[in-house]
């Protein structure tokens, strides 16, 4: 078995969690843990919860003393782990035009073994095209009063994350359910659509893509919001990812990520089956002909 990916950001996530619970070990609060130290308890809990790193080993050392982490393995692990958490960002370049969230989620999502994703306003993002993603950007940018480089950067964005299903070597497997209405939003035309739904079968032919569409007849539960859960290695933890307008949200906490799990399966199982998908595709392209 090829060893799990393990990038910057998901070293940030696992470091946070960890200080996290020797703090709450040690029985502080955010605040006692940072006093003194050099850094204000903002910025701990920013690390603690993978947004922000430590960029000075001295700090975490500070942290590991006053923790009362005195076991040389232990210590060493974390440094290790610090120090890893130091990598450049290979989304770095985009921060910029990310919402809120977005920059640690694509780090996390990056190193990923499955999605499970839900999708009930657009095609879900990395099964879309280059000219649909323009098209959806396109359609916010005099609303939301972007530039161009914003929509450029972000469908530059959205086709490097699409890689992490189509690429040869390990690439994750994806399971999407599509509401019908998402797929009968008209962006950028019929000659985008028509190419956007020959997209998603091609994907959908893939053994590591999985795609289901909930039609729009049946009287079926629907989330609200759009989300992904994402399943790692083990011993990692799945996380759970839902979108706020504005912003991305991310959890590992167990009753939540069973929430977002138990919704997929009820709209999977809803769902048209995945042998329905492609003759689905063709009579949506065949009506908007």
């Amino acid at each position: 078995m090829a060893a799990a990916r393990r990038g910057p950001t998901f070293r940030r996530w696992e470091l946070g969690k960890e200080l996290r619970r020797l703090r709450e070990k040690a029985e502080l609060t955010i605040t006692e843990a940072a006093s003194g130290l050099g850094f204000s308890d903002t910025k701990l809990g920013r690390v603690e919860t993978g947004h922000n790193s430590l960029p000075r080993v001295e700090d975490l050392e500070k942290l590991l003393d006053r923790y009362g982490v005195a076991d040389i393995d232990d210590r060493e692990a974390l440094l290790t782990l610090h120090r890893d958490s130091l990598s450049r960002d290979p989304w770095l370049p985009y921060r910029d035009v990310m919402p809120s969230g977005m920059p640690m989620y694509a780090g996390l999502e990056a190193d990923a073994r499955e999605m499970r994703a839900w999708q009930p306003m657009y095609v879900f993002g990395l099964l879309q095209t280059e000219n649909y993603a323009r098209a959806q950007f396109m359609v916010a940018k005099p609303v939301e009063e972007t530039t161009t480089a914003f929509v450029e950067n972000n469908v530059r964005l959205r086709m490097e994350r699409k890689l992490l299903v189509t690429r040869e070597e390990s690439p994750m497997t994806l399971r999407v359910i599509l509401d019908e209405s998402a797929l009968r939003r008209n962006l950028g035309g019929v000659d985008v659509m028509l190419e956007q739904y020959e997209e998603i079968a091609r994907l959908a032919a893939r053994d590591n893509v999985t795609v289901q569409i909930l039609p729009q007849k049946r009287a079926a539960f629907r989330a609200d919001i759009n989300f992904a859960v994402l399943d790692f290695e083990a011993p990692v933890d799945s996380i759970a990812q839902s979108d706020i307008p504005g912003t991305i949200t991310v959890t590992d906490r167990p009753g939540d990520v069973w929430k977002y799990n138990q919704r997929f399966n009820s709209m999977r199982d809803e769902a048209l089956g995945p042998s329905a998908t492609a003759e689905f595709l063709h009579q949506l392209a065949r009506e908007i002909e």
